[in-house]
Parts: C-alpha cells; sequence; structure tokens
C-alpha cells in the first residue's frame, strides 16, 4: 500500500504543470495605403470643324479627310464629297457629287465658300466662322 501511496504522491508531482494561455499572435501589421493614382493624361479634344453660316440661313459644319469633304447639316444631312479639279489658288479646293459642288477658300481671307447644288441653279454663298 505505500507503493500506492508513493505512486499516488509521485503522479501529483509528475502531472504536468498548468498550461499557460498562449500569447495572443502580434497584430497583423496595416497596410501602407495605396499611392492615389495617377490623374488621367487629358484626352485630346478632337479640334471643332470649320462652321460655316450661308446667305440661305443653312449651317453646316465640313470635315476634310485625304480627298474628301464630308459636309454635315441639321436640315439635309451629311454629304460626302471627292475632291475635284478646280480651284485659282492654292487655298482654294474643290469638291464634288452628283448632287453637290463645293469650293473652298474663297474671298480675300480665303474664309469664304460656295455651294452649287446641281439638280437647281441654287448658288449659296457661305462664310466659316
Amino acid at each position: 500500500m505505500a507503493c500506492l501511496a508513493s505512486a499516488a504522491v509521485l503522479w501529483g508531482c509528475a502531472s504536468p504543470p498548468p498550461i499557460a494561455p498562449a500569447p495572443a499572435p502580434p497584430p497583423l501589421p496595416v497596410p501602407a495605403p495605396l499611392p492615389a493614382p495617377a490623374p488621367a493624361p487629358p484626352v485630346a479634344q478632337p479640334a471643332s470643324l470649320p462652321h460655316y453660316r450661308c446667305d440661305n440661313q443653312l449651317e453646316f459644319d465640313v470635315r476634310f479627310v485625304d480627298d474628301t469633304a464630308v459636309i454635315q447639316t441639321k436640315s439635309q444631312g451629311t454629304e460626302v464629297l471627292l475632291r475635284d479639279a478646280g480651284g485659282v489658288t492654292p487655298q482654294q479646293s474643290v469638291y464634288s457629287n452628283a448632287k453637290l459642288r463645293a469650293e473652298f477658300g474663297l474671298g480675300t481671307l480665303a474664309r469664304e465658300a460656295m455651294l452649287r447644288y446641281l439638280a437647281s441653279p441654287q448658288v449659296v454663298k457661305c462664310v466659316r466662322d
């Protein structure tokens, strides 16, 4: 019996010490704030198209691309004209299609244009803004 008592005493001594709670993990590092995004480069705005006002209340914009002139009016829609022979000076240019002939670069400041509608004898004089 003495052995049992000794074993019980030893058992009590042999038991592991109480486990201390694990230390709290270190706090996660706070990420550095992201740098502000670089401002977007300015978007190139298309240059405004030449705008003409005519003597019969007609107004139009024209875009010259390669050997074409695209005339856009609110009332008559869009006309695509091809480069044509003509023009007395280097500033003058002539464009035409089956319905319309347009002459640009007229006048002393080369700011005038003339539209000739081929189905009628109508000639319209215009000035660029």
